[in-house]
């Protein structure tokens, strides 16, 4: 046998190949939405390829660098669906251009496209470990509770029924797009610090295994604050974000049924409770089980009309599609953000549709792969949180649109237009790269002490040993 020992490559160079292969994809679809109106190369085409381009090889440059070996197929997915995005919501500009008072939504998305890419650079170059997070464990959860509190504040504004956004001088920006990524830091580190003493500390009742009050203290009052504060914000979409992000992660760290059941109840008191009490979620749930009454569909607000316009564009569009600039999205209320699946299912038809949804699929199971390759409890649960968060809301932002579920207006990840969910996306995906890279990398050929020791909890001392100690009181 030979004692040579294989050394993994780094896989940059594919990852540049890729990358180029994205971009392709991304300014092709800008020219070709573009022709429709006979503006293939407007200053628009310009301003995206070069941004895309160069702020997609910049984050190339810090990974080959700083992370390579970093996964090379999670930047070339994302550059390609910031692209495709970028280039449906320049073909709504010019069907919208006919009307005098409209304001084009495609620059000041670049400008988001650009700060996001950039805030994603920063954050590969001053985190250089990601278990540097889990020592914010209590910190995340404090900032996420602000977070979500903000919109209720003088700064808060209400759109479209909804008080999720606040005002920032230049625009508007929706702090719970931020806060599902500290809260996915807190349940990770919380999780892996205090893991054995939920399985093995608390009461067993009938198959169910109960944890102990004091050890799910911090993170029910994390689901509660999250859960409450979004009623009161009237924002059904993030409210099932947030709890899913709770209960995967919590399933994930303790690997039991129960509490897929427990959660599973908890939706369902949920819904009931929300039916009765919330207008706004019962109108939701009337205009998507008689979406196609007349009632319904006229009624204002809380009528079926968007997604009624959506299904028949959908169907409009058909197998292959009507082409970029040659179907009529523009019919859909806000055809731009919540309903942009929508629009591209008729521009690109249903092959269109799963070739998105595919690279959706990649990009999610490349951060599983990040997190099973892990050797931190840390990194996993923070890879599979951040992971299934992207999973989760494209399930139901897609759903919505399909009439699967009730239409909920959360943002399609990366693609909708905007900035607050373009910029926490991208964060999530250098969380992601950081952690694909720790799964990745070499081990140490010497003697090394882990800076970040898994068994070590509160003060030193060994977790598991403690957990038995403390379920023995």
């Amino acid at each position: 046998m030979s004692d040579v020992l294989t050394v993994p490559r780094s896989r940059r160079n594919v990852e540049l190949a890729l990358l180029v292969l994205a971009l392709a994809v991304a300014v092709g679809a800008n020219y070709l939405a573009g022709t429709g109106r006979e503006e293939p190369f407007s200053d628009y085409f310009w301003s995206q390829a070069l941004t895309l381009g160069l702020m997609g090889l910049f984050v190339h440059g810090i990974l080959r660098f700083r992370a390579k070996y970093a996964d090379p197929v999670i930047l070339p997915v994302v550059i390609a669906l910031n692209g495709i995005g970028l280039a449906m919501i320049h073909r709504l500009d010019l069907a919208a251009a006919v009307n005098p008072d409209f304001a084009p939504v495609a620059p000041q998305q670049v400008l988001w496209t650009a700060v996001a890419i950039g805030a994603a650079a920063i954050l590969l170059l001053l985190l250089r470990d990601h278990r540097i997070l889990r020592r914010f464990t209590y910190i995340s959860l404090i900032v996420s509770a602000v977070l979500l509190l903000l919109p209720l504040t003088p700064l808060g504004l209400e759109i479209n029924g909804a008080r999720i956004w606040i005002s920032v001088g230049f625009g508007t920006f929706q702090p719970g797009e931020v806060a599902k990524i500290t809260l996915a830091i807190f349940f990770a580190g919380y999780l892996s610090t205090n893991r054995d003493l939920i399985l093995l500390a608390g009461k067993k009742i009938g198959p169910l295994q109960f944890p102990r009050f004091r050890d799910l203290a911090p993170m029910g009052a994390a689901w509660l604050v999250s859960i409450g504060v979004l009623i009161f914000q009237r924002d059904l979409g993030s409210s099932i974000l947030f709890f899913g992000l709770f209960m995967v992660m919590i399933y994930v760290a303790t690997s039991r049924v129960s509490w897929v059941l427990i959660g599973l109840a908890a939706i369902g008191a949920g819904v009931f409770v929300a039916l009765e009490l919330f207008s706004h979620v019962a109108l939701r749930f009337d205009s998507w089980i008689n979406a196609f009454s007349p009632e319904v569909y006229e009624r204002v607000p809380g009528g079926s009309h968007q997604v009624v316009q959506g299904l028949f564009g959908l169907a409009n569009g058909g197998l292959l599609g009507t082409g970029l600039g040659g179907g009529r999205p523009d019919l859909v209320t806000y055809a731009n953000s919540d309903m942009i699946i929508a629009a591209l299912g008729e521009e690109l038809g249903l092959i269109g549709v799963v070739a998105i949804v595919m690279l959706y699929m990649i990009l999610v199971s490349r951060g599983i792969r990040a997190a099973l390759g892990t050797k931190d409890g840390f990194g996993k649960l923070l890879a599979c949180g951040l992971s299934f968060t992207i999973a989760l809301q494209c399930f139901v932002v897609i759903g919505g649109i399909t009439r699967l579920i009730p239409l909920t207006g959360l943002t399609t990840p990366f693609m909708s237009a905007g900035g607050s969910s373009l910029l926490a996306n991208w964060l999530i995906v250098a969380l992601i790269l950081l952690i694909s890279e720790t799964a990745r990398r070499p081990a140490p050929t010497g003697p090394m002490k882990d800076s970040f020791p898994e068994a070590l909890g509160v003060n030193g001392k060994p977790v598991k040993k403690r957990a038995e100690r403390e379920a023995t009181r």
